[in-house]
């Protein structure tokens, strides 16, 4: 059976159900009408007559339908197509009559009530016409009312898929970004190590291969598994103790459960890349970062600490960042904090991902160091977003 094989029972069985329930309504009214004036009558005839009546109605909304939706009035033409109109309610007015008086000939014999008589047949289509007018021109309305709906609906759907398009697309903008963006990185800082310590820039080589080889398993991913991440996270701080060695310290703090938790692929290496170029490992050789992950208020909290003093905050960076702590953070909310690529790309990344649903603050601590801070909705692997289509 095909697809459409259902939808056309569906819809012919919302066909008939609808026709022989506006027949049992037109009899009702028709019955009761007469018993209310004393005139009482067998049933069997005016319910042959009103549900004809209906059937007759509902044979000619197929092709009232398929005018309208052939020469629809919402086109620039229609002064041009009225006449059509008009000339088709006469059509489907004398249609009506036709049908409603072939079906009751046919039936009142069947039923014994003898031969139909509709009366003076001229008169009959003139003192129907009315009627028809009315109960035609509200199909027609009807129609297209719907088609409007229809193509209001058909424009949301576009524009909804032109924005998740759009969204998409900029994820994947932001990632590739990303990516190039801490190779390069690495690369340099082997290179600086090369001559002066072969060994280590060897040991950073094959760091950097496992990385990048991680690094693709999760390249399809808007969201993985924070375990994922972290491992993820390793392998670049593999690459940056071999460089450090002991000046070097990284605390992470994952709280028990948090691991299989959902965050944005390749959220943390930035952060941490960050901390280490613009924190005090960078400028005196050695430095502290805290890397956290806990749930707080129903919601997943990253921290990522430094103890540089970092730059100074260019003016209203400190607005900026309080403001991101109270409100959800775009790339705005830390454009006045002197760190780089890294927390504009995660702030629009996380506005793109999470809407209103995220918090983002990137600030200098009052006792000194640099705090990133990411409040996410709390998602476990069966919630996860949809892989961005790969690049061509």
């Amino acid at each position: 059976m095909s697809r459409t094989a259902p939808r056309r029972l569906r819809g012919a069985a919302l066909w008939f159900g609808a026709v022989g329930l506006f027949g049992f309504l037109l009899f009702l009214y028709h019955y009761l009408a007469a018993l209310a004036v004393r005139q009482p009558q067998a049933p069997l005839a005016p319910f042959i007559e009103e549900l004809t009546g209906a059937l007759a109605g509902g044979l000619l909304f197929f092709p009232i339908r398929w005018l309208v939706r052939r020469l629809p009035l919402a086109s620039p033409r229609w002064p041009r197509r009225l006449p059509v109109y008009l000339l088709a309610v006469l059509v489907f007015g004398a249609a009506a009559t036709t049908l409603m008086w072939g079906l009751r000939s046919l039936l009142f014999p069947l039923a014994g009530l003898g031969a139909y008589d509709y009366g003076v047949m001229p008169l009959r289509y003139l003192m129907e016409l009315p009627l028809q007018v009315v109960w035609i021109g509200i199909v027609m309305a009807g129609i297209h009312a719907f088609a409007a709906l229809d193509a209001a609906r058909e424009r949301e759907l576009r524009a909804a898929r032109l924005e998740s398009s759009l969204a998409r697309s900029q994820l994947q903008n932001l990632r590739l970004q990303l990516q190039p963006h801490f190779l390069f990185n690495a690369l340099h800082t082997i290179s600086a190590a090369m001559y002066d310590d072969p060994a280590a820039a060897d040991e950073m080589l094959d760091q950097l291969a496992e990385l990048l080889r991680a690094s693709l398993r999760t390249a399809r991913s808007d969201e993985v598994p924070l375990g994922e991440e972290l491992a993820l996270l390793d392998r670049y701080l593999a690459i940056q103790r071999a460089r450090f060695g002991d000046r070097l310290a990284v605390a992470i703090e994952v709280e028990p459960g948090a691991a299989s938790l959902l965050v944005p692929s390749l959220l943390l290496q930035p952060l941490v890349e960050n901390a280490i170029r613009h924190g005090s490992a960078e400028r005196a050789g050695r430095g502290a970062i805290a890397v956290r992950a806990r749930r707080q208020d129903g919601r997943l909290l990253l921290e990522v600490e430094d103890d540089g003093a970092g730059g100074a905050a260019a003016p209203g960076a400190a607005a900026g960042t309080a403001r991101a702590a109270a409100a959800p953070a775009t790339a705005a909310a830390v454009a006045g904090v002197p760190r780089g690529l890294g927390l504009s790309a995660t702030a629009e990344r996380l506005q793109l991902l999470y809407g209103d649903a995220q918090l983002f603050s990137a600030g200098h601590r009052p006792e000194g160091g640099f705090l990133v801070r990411a409040l996410l909705p709390l998602r476990h692997a069966a919630g996860a977003i949809a892989a961005a289509p790969p690049p061509p």
